[in-house]
């Protein structure tokens, strides 16, 4: 950002500019090695701007993965007015898609959920609740709900809670098997191992 850019920049434009780069740092590494120092470098603006936008080291990380986690709920949106099975599918493609484009920020996520950091277990529940009720609702060409992909009663809540966190571990697994280049199941095949499994869980 010029010295320029910035002076026209509202103060809401320009924090929001501020978590977009924040989250495409975070694409590429830890959440702990997502400092304030390479925030500030990378835009080329004081410190002192940062923590005036931010208060904090902790409430900028909780930012930059709540912009993170937005984005992740923005890009997994199935298609409306389709087949059921044809939206589980683009949707899990969709997923496996951002966990590869974004790992490092990803895992900084579940690890810090699973950790005890209440502020990102808050995120981390809210975005696998998020994805877990788009299993029970077709939504319509105009974006209203209309109509159930399967059966909408306690047991199905809870086959897809677990179906949820087994793809988690999947896409995960499966994404670092082949960032460290080791051999394993092709993108075809995992993605057909998570789209039929679900309706082979479910009682309908």
């Amino acid at each position: 950002m010029t010295a320029t850019t910035r002076s026209r920049l509202a103060p809401d434009e320009r924090r929001s500019q501020l978590l977009d780069l924040g989250v495409r740092l975070l694409a590429t590494r830890s959440l702990d090695e997502l400092s304030i120092d390479l925030l500030a470098e990378e835009a080329g603006i004081s410190r002192g701007l940062l923590y005036h936008y931010f208060g904090n080291k902790h409430a900028f990380h909780e930012a930059v993965v709540r912009r993170a986690a937005d984005d992740l709920i923005a890009q997994t949106a199935p298609p409306p007015g389709v087949d059921p099975l044809v939206r589980l599918q683009v949707s899990v493609a969709a997923y496996v898609d951002y966990v590869l484009a974004n790992f490092e920020g990803y895992v900084s996520l579940l690890k810090g959920a699973a950790g005890g950091n209440e502020a990102l277990r808050a995120i981390h529940d809210e975005v696998r609740g998020v994805l877990s009720d788009r299993i029970f609702t077709q939504p319509s060409p105009s974006g209203d709900t209309g109509g159930e992909l399967i059966a909408d009663t306690p047991h199905n809540r809870l086959v897809v809670r677990g179906w949820s966190a087994m793809c988690e571990e999947l896409v995960v697994t499966w994404a670092t098997d082949r960032r460290e280049g080791r051999d394993g199941v092709g993108k075809d095949e995992l993605l057909e191992l998570i789209g039929g499994s679900l309706p082979a869980l479910i009682r309908q």
